[in-house]
């Protein structure tokens, strides 16, 4: 042990440039793995925030989930789960059951709808179920009669703006304007409207059902045991969520306590955070395949620098434990300190993550990601991996040395058939992986993409040295040509030093690779999805209303004199239920539902069967992609499950070509009104007829539709829009900046430990007569080939899994800007010179290389 502890504090001084670069790439590791491990908790202890069921012991919501069981070959029968986004309802019958249950104080109806106020959007609810937050009157008093709303404090009840008690306000619910007194004031929010519970039942439009049940408990009674006792009541009533659920998809009602409660209430918040757990799932295993990687690649050239120092000590008499020992405790010691200073960065790179996410309006309303004190050591368990796979990699780097015979050790081996091999079957293995992806779709396309990307670049990382001196064959003749003693040189450098070479190569490649597969993933999805939907909108104009549309709005519209058409647009999401390779997957999809008449002169899909202006309640228009997956075509027959969990079978009337734009589903205004919660802002999209005066018709559309606003039409008003996908968008964003960036200063790491271990090369070289100019034109011309061919064959790389995802996705190629990509091909330009040049700035100084011990 003291020999060991000696050999290790002896290299550890002696090596400290070579241990800096190794230093910054682990410390960068453990930050990253930190950062993201600490995201990942916190939404893994996240849930919705509890507002309106504060003042509540527990509440009985309806089933906001839908399942679907499936036997994959040779296995036991599995169950896949999806989060439904619109309310799944609780049967009236429901609140007799819960008031008659031992302990329970009082059970309170909650109805939830849109109201509009002076052109805005608010929520309805009855004033007994409001004091569950508990809200009460600060002015007034709380409404009596059905003519009575006690509304917000802070509501805008006009354009004057303000509130008082007394003032007469029309309401818009449903599409139909009455008037109410405003009878009170209540704390909380100001866009909230509350009525009598008889005035909320009428115009909530399902009055026998509740959106949920607030229980408040009896003093002194345990809230465990109540609810144990409510969910045994409703389950001895046979009382269930409200819908036709699929067969196997029991919807039994929840009873939600502590901070559960709030899942009643924000609807999003649980998909979200579904979503946002396989996002940081996804992008840390990202982050940990890298990171192995580069820590490996770091690691073993700061040893393959040395492997003449360890053979030494096996021929000096080094036992191979001895040796192992040795840089084992070397590593660690270097190891321990980057990634304890790493773990020290987790918390505030955590806190720019979070920053991030609230700028971009990422995530939910209601969705609490909580970071508690328990959460603060989370990053010194990354720190532990980051130690391990640095300690993994020492091992693997000196086990050659330590197992060969003394007399060998001094010998340099070329690498074996067997890493040639399995770098080969990696290769393929890639390339197969890219195959399977062009005949998936969606998250199963995006997998096998990813996969083949991963396993193309562990390929790569095998075979760098067999590819250093490929591409160094055909580099080597124009460098020998136009690059003069120089070009010479470093052709000659570069193929001698081809294990060197490939180390430098295969961090180029990782670099180009990765940036380029996640860069243009995203751009060629948002490129083609805004090119169909330039295409597909053919209005000039769309009128909006975010407090909700007036009845008859659409066809008060089409009366305008220069209208041509108009359709209603209304938004939603449905489940798809599907087997991948016999397990079972629920997709949940964001769809538009549209009234038909003249729909293809104001939204054409690109029909390519059938007609979509057949569209009616039971019927669907079917993406050509997914009809194809659903072996869909018209008249034929397809099963979904709508957002509020209800399944339907549907007559397929038409498939179209822009589903990447306009959703794989096209429904029906009415039969997608069925199922929505809360509808969102009424949009209509408005075709000016030919030669008509358009200002005149934006002047008649304002007249014909009070509390509206009439504007331009614009494509990303029609265009699709995932429930995660801002999400998603920031989180890439972040990923692709941190681990580019974290890839990069691997580069410039691994590239200085290879200058670094050339000093004595140069120096030998400057003795032999070659002259500082020819020497800092080789070294420019090494790096040069090394980032030439780096981003030839990381774009080789690439390419395959995008050209695989883009067909499978967009059926088309891949795109990637033109900023981007020369952003992309500068960094690597400028880092490779970087991390060539200036560690070697005090080798090329001066007339006379300096000798000595110390020069060697």
């Amino acid at each position: 042990m003291k020999v060991t502890g000696l050999l290790a504090s002896r290299a550890a001084r002696m090596h400290r440039k070579a241990w800096a670069a190794v230093f910054a790439a682990l410390a960068l590791t453990s930050l990253l793995l930190g950062t993201f491990g600490l995201a990942l908790a916190s939404a893994g202890v996240g849930h919705p925030r509890v507002e309106r069921y504060a003042g509540a012991a527990l509440v009985v919501a309806g089933d906001q989930g839908t399942r679907f069981t499936a036997k994959p070959w040779g296995s036991a029968p599995r169950t896949a789960r999806a989060g439904l986004t619109e309310r799944v309802r609780v049967p009236w019958a429901a609140l007799g059951v819960v008031r008659k249950v031992p302990g329970v104080r009082a059970a309170v109806a909650d109805q939830v709808f849109r109201v509009g106020m002076a052109g805005r959007a608010a929520l309805g609810r009855p004033w007994e179920a409001a004091r569950l937050a508990p809200r009460v009157v600060r002015q007034g008093h709380p409404p009596r009669r059905a003519g009575e709303v006690a509304v917000g404090d802070g509501a805008r009840l006009g354009a004057r703006g303000g509130t008082r008690v007394g003032a007469r306000v029309v309401l818009r619910v449903d599409g139909r304007d009455a008037a109410y007194t405003v009878v009170g004031v209540a704390d909380g929010p100001s866009a909230a409207a509350y009525f009598t519970a008889g005035e909320a039942r009428r115009l909530s439009g399902h009055p026998g059902a509740l959106d949920a049940l607030g229980v408040v408990a009896r003093p002194g009674v345990d809230t465990g045991a109540l609810a144990a006792r409510v969910r045994h009541a409703l389950d001895a009533a046979g009382v269930r969520s409200v819908g036709r659920r699929a067969d196997g998809d029991v919807a039994a009602l929840r009873v939600l306590t502590g901070d559960g409660r709030g899942g009643a209430e924000f609807l999003d918040a649980g998909p979200v955070r579904t979503g946002l757990l396989e996002l940081l799932g996804s992008v840390t295993a990202t982050v940990v395949l890298i990171a192995l990687l580069v820590v490996s690649s770091t690691v073993v050239q700061a040893l393959h620098q040395r492997e003449r120092e360890l053979g030494l000590l096996r021929a000096v008499g080094a036992t191979p434990r001895q040796l192992r020992g040795a840089v084992g405790r070397e590593v660690g010691r270097v190891a321990g300190c980057a990634a304890l200073t790493g773990a020290l960065g987790a918390v505030p790179g955590y806190a720019v993550l979070r920053a991030l996410l609230a700028a971009h309006d990422a995530l939910p309303p209601g969705l609490e990601l909580p970071f508690p004190p328990w959460l603060w050591p989370a990053p010194l368990i990354t720190a532990g991996i980051t130690v391990a796979v640095a300690r993994i990699a020492a091992v693997l780097a000196c086990a050659r040395t330590a197992k060969v015979r003394p007399a060998e050790a001094l010998r340099e081996v070329a690498p074996g058939t067997a890493r040639k091999v399995t770098g080969l079957v990696l290769l393929l293995a890639g390339v197969s992986s890219a195959g399977t992806a062009v005949l998936q779709q969606g998250a199963a396309a995006g997998a096998a993409a990813g996969a083949a990307a991963v396993t193309m670049v562990s390929a790569c990382a095998l075979l760098g040295p067999w590819i250093a001196e490929g591409a160094m064959r055909v580099l080597g003749t124009p460098l020998r040509r136009f690059g003069g003693p120089g070009g010479h040189l470093a052709a000659a450098n570069c193929r001698a030093a081809a294990r060197r070479s490939g180390a430098a190569l295969t961090t180029v490649i990782l670099v180009v690779a990765f940036v380029c597969v996640q860069l243009s993933a995203g751009a060629t999805l948002a490129h083609e999805g805004a090119a169909q939907a330039r295409g597909a909108l053919r209005a000039g104009l769309a009128v909006r209303a975010d407090g909700g549309l007036p009845a008859g709005a659409v066809e008060r519209i089409r009366a305008v004199p220069g209208v041509r058409a108009a359709t209603e647009v209304v938004r939603s999401t449905v489940v798809v239920a599907r087997r991948e390779a016999g397990e079972p997957r629920l997709d949940r999809l964001p769809v538009l539902g549209v009234t038909p008449q003249r729909l293809t002169r104001t939204l054409d899909p690109g029909v390519r069967e059938g007609t979509v202006e057949e569209l009616r309640p039971g019927t669907v228009a079917v993406g050509a992609d997914r009809a194809r997956s659903l072996d869909a075509r018209p008249g034929s027959v397809v099963t979904l499950r709508f957002g509020d969990g209800a399944q339907a079978r549907l007559r397929v009337v038409a498939t179209y070509e822009r589903s990447l734009a306009l959703g794989d589903f096209l429904f029906s205004r009415d039969e997608l009104l069925h199922h929505l919660s809360l509808p969102g802002p009424g949009q209509v999209l408005v075709t000016v007829a030919p030669g008509g005066d358009h200002e005149a018709v934006v002047r008649a559309l304002t007249a014909a539709v009070p509390d509206a606003r009439v504007e331009q039409g614009a494509a990303a008003s029609v265009q699709v829009v995932a429930q995660d996908q801002a999400l998603g968008d920031v989180l890439t964003v972040a990923a692709v900046s941190a681990i580019g960036g974290f890839t990069v200063i691997a580069l410039l790491s691994t590239l200085s430990l290879i200058a670094l271990g050339r000093r004595p090369e140069l120096r030998v070289l400057r003795l032999a007569g070659a002259g500082r100019r020819q020497l800092r034109r080789m070294l420019r011309l090494e790096a040069a080939a090394v980032a030439v061919a780096g981003l030839v064959v990381g774009a080789a790389v690439a390419s395959v899994p995008l050209l695989a995802f883009s067909l499978a996705m967009a059926g088309t190629v891949p795109s990637l800007p033109l900023g981007q990509a020369v952003l992309v091909v500068a960094v690597v330009a400028v880092v490779t010179g970087a991390g060539t040049m200036l560690p070697l700035r005090g080798t090329l100084r001066g007339r006379y290389p300096g000798t000595g011990p110390s020069g060697w």
